[in-house]
């Protein structure tokens, strides 16, 4: 379903966002990209 799909995550440093991050680390997706107002947040992210 998801094959090749690129996910984009906003409020992706929260605990929400943080737990979709971790649903869909092992599909098929081919890119995940996150945003947030935290750029610290989001840099620790990586």
């Amino acid at each position: 379903m998801f094959d090749g799909k690129v996910l984009l995550i906003t409020g992706g440093t929260g605990s929400f966002g943080t737990a979709v991050l971790n649903r869909f680390l092992d599909t098929d997706i081919r890119e995940i990209r996150i945003f947030s107002r935290d750029e610290k947040k989001q840099d620790d992210m990586r």
